[in-house]
């Protein structure tokens, strides 16, 4: 596991900017990760198509919380169109076959890469990525 890897987890997990209750929100969905307990809930305030704000609250491991405040950080001011296609690419970057270029726009979730060769991990990393996807599609 990279040094970067390792930074970013961490600063997301300790210091998470988006963990908090949200008041007015358009959309709430509970997401599980069944296999090992990790347990959130996505708010999400979406006018005209496009994500205005966002927060989790929940708990579970390391990867789970920082992956669903990385994810919050890269869709919050963006169209649920486009928190849709990076979705996409984020689940392409776990099953290791996101292109250079599709991990640049990734940013900060882009650090979580090195999952797809932790098979027992990566239920965690996507835990907010599918809620997202499951909330929005």
């Amino acid at each position: 596991m990279s040094n970067f890897y390792n930074e970013i987890l961490t600063d997301h997990n300790l210091h998470p900017v988006h963990k908090h209750e949200l008041s007015c929100c358009s959309c709430t969905r509970d997401g599980v990760n069944p296999s090992c307990g990790d347990e959130i809930t996505l708010n999400l305030r979406v006018e005209d198509g496009v994500i205005t704000d966002g927060s989790f609250t929940g708990s579970g491991c390391a990867v789970s919380q920082a992956s669903a405040d990385i994810m919050l950080d890269l869709v919050i001011g963006r169209s649920t169109a486009e928190a849709l296609r990076l979705h996409g690419i984020f689940m392409k970057m776990i099953r290791g076959e996101a292109t250079d270029s599709e991990l640049d726009e990734l940013d900060e979730a882009g650090a979580l890469s090195d999952i797809s060769h932790m098979p027992a991990r990566v239920k965690c990393a996507v835990l907010g990525w599918r809620t997202l996807n499951e909330m929005i599609s």
